[in-house]
């Protein structure tokens, strides 16, 4: 009898826990054992416990790990010989095929090894959602390189600490990032050579085009496999300087099979990428799921209803992906009814919840859809940790769903013990996809990273069928007359009342109850709003110790560049 090679890195860890299996131990159950060795029963194993037909994740392993050693950069070579003239990426007018775009990808990283960079280096990439992004990054993993995203949004000084932190040796940037470059070029003494398109002389930049075609098309380094960096992508940085979480080839491997299996994705979809390309989320759930599965990938630089709408219409897009702000934009959006939308089979949400109202009138808005996948993770975890699946979309509204299926997920007290469901405690999660620790910072990782398991900074709790439902942040839970008292419930009823544009809630210093909330509201424009107004909406709405003791207005509420509210700047100003 043949018998495949264990599945990635952690033969006994292939098992999966089930999306029940929160506290599953680390050592493999006879029950576990009796599913075998062989790659193949693991994943048809864990397909079925994770309530998905198992052929999508059998086809890719057989695709994907024929050898032992694998790298994320042969994705796109498999793409390219089973789906050569496929389209794979779409951006504006551009259009590139499979074997296009890996063409492209192999010369770039040609070039970028003849001019002298070797594997393990860091390169910056600084685009917003185009092509260049898309064959930088598949240049860079297949070459061995370690992929630094850098988030377009940041200024000059914060982009340049993070070339500076990560010692990126090469830079590619966008054109419209010249300026900036220009200006912090003096500071970037470790940054070896710069690449743009169609140089204007600022910097010594070279150009992109040229630079490309000089490379000779090497396929991905044998050498490189899943043990090695793929990724340095800073976190956001709510509390301080950024921090990189360096993510292994294997670390994104295991979130791709994870992530086909919440989503239940399918081969040939076509993904309108909103999301910018150097998050986690864009990168290693929509990208990268479309390159492994054949799929189109449709770039959007930057979200506008109107044009999204349109991009719908005319790829016949089948997957959309985005934030809560996007999706109410397009409920408000007048001309919605003039297009077609009736192409789009799944809708994927991240980074906050959305009402059930809301969530019906998507499924009205799209008619093919019956529920959104809401998707929890984190940087660290390459992101993936649970996804609330669409037939569990009502259902289970405010919950992240369940862990995935090659993770451990629980909840946990302040001494790290597992608690029963219904108690909050902080998310940790244990597996393969959790980064390898921070860039040059032992003392974060020692403090994130505690026996293996990564504290995510999150209060939650599990309820008796395995479905996850985030709290607050734990450094930002509020303790007033010894109640504990979380800043998003009461953050979501602010958001509930029709005059409030945003609003956020911090804990403040009271001499009698040792903390009281303040709540900060950013007005829409016309409506006006007071004080007492929003006071007494809390009060019909909240126990009475929860509800705001103070309420400030502000123009706006600050965030950093991804979107994150700075709250350490609210406790400031209380």
């Amino acid at each position: 009898m043949t018998v495949a090679r264990p599945f990635l890195y952690w033969p006994w860890r292939m098992v999966p826990n089930g999306p029940g299996s929160v506290n599953a131990t680390d050592q493999p159950s006879k029950a576990s054992a009796r599913l075998g060795v062989c790659a193949g029963n693991h994943l048809e194993a864990g397909a079925a416990r994770a309530g998905c037909r198992p052929r999508t994740v059998l086809t890719l392993v057989a695709n994907f790990h024929k050898e032992t050693n694998l790298q994320v950069g042969e994705l796109l070579s498999n793409a390219a010989r089973r789906s050569p003239d496929a389209t794979a990426v779409v951006a504006g007018g551009e259009r590139f095929s499979f074997t296009q775009l890996d063409e492209r990808c192999g010369r770039l990283a040609g070039a970028l090894l003849a001019h002298g960079l070797r594997p393990g280096d860091r390169v910056g990439i600084l685009f917003y959602n185009t092509p260049r992004f898309v064959e930088s990054y598949f240049a860079c993993v297949r070459a061995g390189l370690v992929a630094t995203p850098v988030n377009f949004r940041l200024v000059g000084p914060e982009m340049a600490y993070i070339l500076e932190d990560s010692g990126a040796k090469a830079l590619l940037y966008g054109r419209d990032f010249a300026a900036t470059i220009a200006e912090i070029a003096a500071d970037l003494p470790g940054v070896q050579f710069m690449v743009t398109p169609q140089p204007d002389g600022s910097t010594q930049a070279l150009d992109y085009q040229t630079f490309l075609e000089s490379g000779r098309n090497l396929p991905c380094d044998p050498a490189v496999g899943e043990g090695h960096p793929c990724q340095l992508m800073y976190t956001s940085g709510t509390t301080g300087r950024p921090k990189g979480a360096v993510l292994t080839h294997s670390n994104i491997l295991w979130n791709l099979h994870n992530t086909i299996w919440g989503r239940e994705d399918r081969d040939g979809q076509v993904s309108i990428i909103v999301g910018p390309l150097f998050h986690t989320a864009a990168l290693n759930n929509h990208l990268t799921i479309q390159v492994a599965l054949g799929g189109t990938s449709v770039l959007i630089r930057r979200f506008e209803p109107e044009l999204l709408l349109k991009v719908i219409e005319q790829e016949r897009a089948t997957v959309i992906s985005g934030a809560p702000t996007m999706y109410n934009l397009l409920l408000q959006h007048p001309q919605a009814q003039d297009y077609d939308l009736s192409s789009i089979t799944k809708c994927t949400l991240g980074s906050a919840k959305l009402a059930t109202q809301i969530k019906r009138r998507l499924i009205d808005f799209f008619p093919n859809i019956t529920g959104l996948y809401d998707v929890y993770g984190c940087t660290e975890c390459s992101p993936c940790i649970t996804i609330l699946k669409q037939a569990d979309s009502l259902r289970k509204n405010g919950s992240v769903g369940r862990a995935l299926p090659f993770l451990t997920a629980r909840v946990v007290d302040s001494e790290d013990r597992p608690l029963p469901p219904g108690e909050v405690g902080e998310l940790v999660c244990k597996g393969p996809n959790v980064m390898a620790g921070y860039h040059n910072n032992p003392q974060a990782t020692r403090q994130t990273l505690v026996n293996g398991w990564f504290h995510t900074g999150d209060l939650a709790r599990v309820d008796e069928e395995g479905f996850f439902y985030i709290v607050d942040r734990s450094k930002d839970m509020i303790v007033s007359g010894g109640e504990n008292i979380y800043p998003r419930e009461i953050e979501e009823v602010l958001f509930s009342h029709p005059a409030v544009a945003d609003a956020a809630v911090v804990g403040v210093p009271d001499p009698l109850w040792g903390e009281s909330v303040l709540a900060f509201v950013a007005v829409k424009a016309g409506q006006r709003l007071s004080e007492e107004e929003v006071t007494a909406f809390c009060k019909k709405r909240l126990a009475s110790y929860k509800k705001p003791r103070q309420v400030r207005f502000l123009p706006e509420i600050p965030r950093n560049p991804s979107g994150k509210v700075l709250k350490y700047k609210l406790r400031e100003m209380g």
